[in-house]
């Protein structure tokens, strides 16, 4: 049975409210209470609902020639700009009051709203409000919202004037040539960030509130005609999806919207610089904005993405290839490290030289534990370590960390719980971990390095290999938003391999990868390769 067809029936069984009551019925939803035409019952109603607080200032004051008409202003102190209300809201409102009237009569009704929007408010931003929900929202976002006695609507004008924090530089992602500047906390100070990058009238921007008690603002970006129109499809269906009390950070959109959840491998990549952001949106990914942090998530995410840098695209092709051929090696030896040295030195001594065997069987004399014991202690202290480290106060963490470390260590050492050549394992191992430009991948490196050591404790090289194994299977089973976690490699796509490993000069990176964008490919056209000059046309002058 159709809505209407429902509210015809309960009218015509005396049912009071049979629209809202269908409403309800049909949706799950409670209706919106709309405002009244009495100024003081919405007010008194404003007051009540908002526990009286100090915070809130709820003004009634009386406009027109002769004060005939009475409105009120609500705002949040804190969140609006009190400059701003007084000099565009509350100055406009008694100085230019001779537009509410035509000849000698005050205009009343929708038209009073509408000569306020219209002819006397100096504001771009104006929108109407016809129920409290919309109401609370807008105070508790930092707009003003006026209502006037005798109509049951209200404009909500945008005064939003609260501290941030300003762009400062990002520390996280900090880079030797390239820009500075990072997100701050405050959505749009974040997409102008980006929109002075990409001056495209194509970059589209939508934003939605999600969270029943915060109703945080999270905004969706791409260029339209770029980003894979199913891609960004499956992001807003997944955002509607989302029913949750409060949105904090974007680490709660990321864990709600991400395709597998049984997984140590990220699936969306996140980042605090706006050129890193801007250059995803011009591979044709979605970011993914939230009001509150300076995170912005970026959809579909790849695994080499996690290895690329800004500061890659800054440098010469063959210098950024050479740093990303380092990350790749240092996450090996961050993932398989104590794994090899636990399984070489407890079931594969033939494969060492013997001066080095003779020397780490010295070492370990009289050490009271096996290898891959002595390496899970090792390794359990150092992360021990380095979460006390950040939890530290800036001012004492670096030193208490470094200290800790050397002395621990040391200590260790003399006192014969372990061996030298394992603190060098674990110490090398430690360094590795930091070379991923994202944290969020290092994290996921630092929890499969625990099973691989137990693996080679007990099966040796044979453990190893069927941890790898086992890794690359779990890694090829992944999708991100449709896309395969290993792509460009599996499956293999030829044309997108110039910026995986290696990367080609600019001038070779003819197109964006395919399984991404599809509708827009090529990054140029019509554009031949440079020929390199003749020594005689280098030496000739132009």
């Amino acid at each position: 049975m159709g809505f209407f067809q429902k509210v015809i029936r309960k009218i015509g069984s005396g049912h009071e409210n049979a629209g809202q009551d269908a409403l309800r019925e049909q949706t799950g939803a409670e209706p919106k209470e709309p405002l009244t035409s009495g100024l003081k019952d919405n007010l008194g109603r404003i007051r009540e609902q908002l526990g009286n607080s100090s915070d809130i200032i709820v003004r009634e004051m009386r406009i027109g020639q002769s004060g005939r008409q009475r409105a009120g202003i609500v705002y949040a102190d804190g969140l609006a700009d009190k400059t701003a209300i007084n000099d565009f809201i509350l100055e406009t409102l008694t100085k230019h009051s001779d537009l509410l009237y035509a000849e000698d009569q005050l205009v009343s009704g929708p038209e009073l709203i509408g000569a306020l929007k219209e002819d006397i408010l100096p504001v771009d931003d104006l929108k109407y409000i016809t129920d409290f929900e919309t109401l609370y929202t807008a105070v508790l976002s930092g707009e003003t919202v006026i209502l006037l006695d005798g109509i049951s609507q209200g404009i909500s004008v945008s005064t939003q004037g609260w501290k941030d924090r300003g762009v400062t530089e990002n520390s996280a992602e900090s880079v030797v040539r390239g820009p500075r500047e990072a997100f701050t906390e405050t959505l749009r100070t974040n997409t102008a960030q980006i929109r002075r990058k990409i001056k495209n009238p194509n970059l589209w921007l939508e934003t939605k509130a999600i969270g029943r008690q915060t109703k945080t603002d999270v905004a969706i970006m791409f260029i339209q005609g770029i980003a894979n129109e199913g891609v960004v499809k499956e992001v807003r269906e997944r955002l509607n999806r989302i029913d949750i009390d409060g949105i904090l950070e974007s680490g709660y959109i990321e864990e709600l919207i991400q395709d597998e959840t049984v997984t140590p491998f990220p699936t969306i990549y996140n980042t605090e610089r706006p050129d890193v952001v801007a250059a995803e949106l011009l591979e044709g990914k979605v970011a993914i904005l939230v009001d509150g942090t300076p995170f912005v998530l970026i959809v579909p995410a790849i695994l080499v993405s996690f290895f690329h840098s800004a500061e890659d695209y800054y440098h010469p092709a063959g210098i950024s290839s050479l740093v990303r051929l380092l990350r790749y090696v240092g996450s090996f030896i961050a993932l398989l490290g104590p794994s090899l040295y636990v399984a070489i030195t407890t079931f594969h001594q033939e494969m060492l030289p013997t001066p080095l065997l003779i020397s780490l069987a010295s070492q370990r004399e009289g050490i009271p534990f096996p290898a891959f014991v002595e390496a899970v202690l090792m390794e359990v202290a150092f992360e021990i370590l380095r979460e006390a480290g950040l939890r530290m106060p800036r001012t004492i963490g670096p030193a208490v960390s470094i200290v800790g470390t050397l002395v621990i260590g040391q200590a260790a050492v003399e006192a014969g719980i372990v061996s030298a050549a394992m603190v060098i394992v674990v110490s090398t191992t430690a360094i590795s971990s930091f070379v991923f430009p994202s944290y969020s991948l290092s994290n996921a490196f630092r929890m499969l390095r625990f099973p691989m050591m137990a693996l080679a404790g007990c099966f040796g090289l044979l453990g190893i290999i069927v941890g790898v194994i086992a890794i690359i299977l779990h890694l090829s089973s992944l999708r991100t938003f449709g896309v395969p976690y290993l792509s460009p490699f599996a499956p293999f796509i030829p044309s997108d391999q110039g910026d995986t490993i290696f990367r080609l000069p600019h001038w070779a990176l003819l197109t964006r990868p395919r399984l991404i964008s599809q509708s827009n490919v090529y990054r140029k056209r019509n554009m031949p390769y440079p020929k390199p000059k003749s020594r005689q046309e280098q030496k000739r002058p132009q």
